[in-house]
């Protein structure tokens, strides 16, 4: 296996499809229980450095996270590639994607973002996911390329290469990069959610009423959230998207 696909797979493949001989395709980076650990933000048309560095500092500064990938589309976009220790479900990853969009950029058109992984409309029970990186692109012969925080900037108006990137450039770029661990990815929940911890301890002291949200009020707990209660604040949150409500519903079904 390539310095490349090492660190694809130690980044970005869920565990279980992590073995030495399996490419990071589109497929991959989700496994057979919708479970993913690559969540990507892609800004376009046009690639706007300085809305992505925003959010690129303020997940660093703000929650606390380590730095996430930056990439070029190859095609008309910026991307930010968040790696998770542990795997989520693709309702998970959506509400907190949602929740950073949110946070960070509530003013820029929905039609230039897009937030992977998402549920396919046109396919019940299969996910979106972003295309692998690097890659060429069809039609243009422009690749996509994950670079430094220092070269960035020069790709604002042209957030693509006309060559193929080195495999051991790539490889370096994604070595200086950590994952978001289970209890920094509660904890920047927390952050990104205040207001349902309140109502969560509120509830939680009424008699014969059960908590909707999750945990992140347990302050001991963080780093073990209930995907259960997780699924149901996605699920009863009317500012979240329908089609990201309706897949947390399905997720909830086993729960009975």
């Amino acid at each position: 296996m390539s310095k490349l696909q090492t660190e694809l797979h130690r980044l970005y493949l869920p565990k279980a499809a992590a073995a030495p001989q399996v490419q990071t395709t589109e497929a991959t980076l989700i496994d057979q229980d919708g479970m993913v650990r690559a969540m990507v933000m892609e800004l376009s048309r046009p690639a706007d450095w300085e809305a992505l560095d925003q959010l690129w500092q303020g997940v660093q500064s703000d929650l606390e996270l380590p730095a996430p990938a930056i990439a070029v589309s190859g095609e008309d976009g910026f991307q930010l590639w968040f790696s998770l220790a542990e795997a989520v479900s693709v309702a998970r990853a959506q509400a907190f994607l949602h929740s950073l969009r949110t946070r960070y950029w509530p003013d820029i058109a929905a039609k230039r973002i897009r937030l992977l992984p998402v549920a396919d409309p046109d396919a019940p029970g299969r996910f979106q996911q972003a295309k692998p990186v690097p890659a060429c692109q069809a039609g243009t012969g422009n690749w996509s390329a994950f670079v430094t925080p220092d070269l960035a900037p020069m790709f604002a108006e042209t957030p693509w290469m006309d060559i193929p990137p080195g495999d051991d450039g790539q490889a370096s770029v994604l070595r200086r990069l950590t994952s978001i661990s289970p209890a920094a990815f509660a904890a920047a929940w927390q952050q990104l959610h205040p207001d349902a911890i309140e109502a969560t301890e509120s509830e939680s002291q009424a008699p014969g009423t059960q908590p909707t949200l999750a945990p992140q009020h347990a302050q001991t707990s963080t780093s073990n959230l209930s995907p259960r209660l997780f699924l149901l604040q996605v699920m009863n949150d009317a500012s979240a998207p329908l089609a990201l409500r309706v897949e947390a519903a399905k997720a909830l079904l086993p729960y009975g």
